[in-house]
């Protein structure tokens, strides 16, 4: 497995958005790739808002949040949206634990992401 990358990541567009899917675990050895990618695409003038589909992502550590909270940082500087959706309890637990749920918009599905609705917890 010498120069596979442990992550698969690939971007689509739906009008403004760009969702940004993300297959594999967002550890300090993939937050590199994932990171420059959504530095990328929160810097294009034909986006206005990004979500990141987590639905396939088992683990994420402290390098992988750092890398979400820097892209939620750069979005609200280049008044871009940017939104979660698909979190697996293992995901939504760490942002649980970082109370990062207040900070993140996160949504349950792709379709709300995309029209940027959620329905209130509980």
């Amino acid at each position: 497995m010498v120069g596979q990358s442990p992550i698969d990541i690939s971007t689509r567009h739906l009008g403004s958005v760009t969702i940004v899917d993300v297959n594999g675990d967002i550890t300090l050895r993939s937050t590199p790739e994932l990171r420059k990618l959504l530095l990328e695409v929160l810097r294009e003038k034909n986006t206005a808002r990004v979500l990141v589909n987590l639905s396939r992502v088992r683990y994420i550590d402290s390098a992988g949040i750092a890398s979400l909270v820097e892209a939620l940082r750069v979005s609200r500087d280049t008044n871009r949206g940017f939104g979660l959706f698909g979190l697996t309890k293992a995901t939504l637990q760490v942002l649980e634990l970082t109370r990062l749920t207040k900070v993140f918009d996160i949504y349950a599905s792709e379709d709300d992401a995309v029209r940027g609705t959620s329905s209130p917890p509980g």
